[in-house]
């Protein structure tokens, strides 16, 4: 469920703005889409399990207003992140 050093490390050299960013918006959306996304499987075996259910859709929340911050600001990166990320714009 939770990333490896390695995973998240990839994640931010791929994501990052600089070379010594590590919580740009985009670098946290792409952490909390994997994390989301590894979540989702989970709990597609486990249906019961609500704890980890309730911490899923805190990490949405937590995304979707990242993504309406890096959308407010500057929209082109938005555009970027989500077609990188494969997310729906709204």
């Amino acid at each position: 469920m939770s990333l490896t050093k390695e995973e998240k490390t990839k994640l931010i050299e791929s994501y990052r703005i600089n070379d010594v960013d590590t919580g740009s918006p985009e670098v946290q959306i792409a952490i909390l889409t994997t994390r989301i996304n590894s979540l989702t499987d989970h709990l597609r075996i486990n249906k019961h399990d609500e704890s980890s259910r309730r911490g899923l859709l805190k990490m949405v929340g937590r995304r979707r207003r990242l993504l309406a911050y890096l959308r407010r600001g500057n929209y082109a990166r938005y555009v970027t992140v989500t077609d990188n990320l494969k997310l729906r714009k709204k």
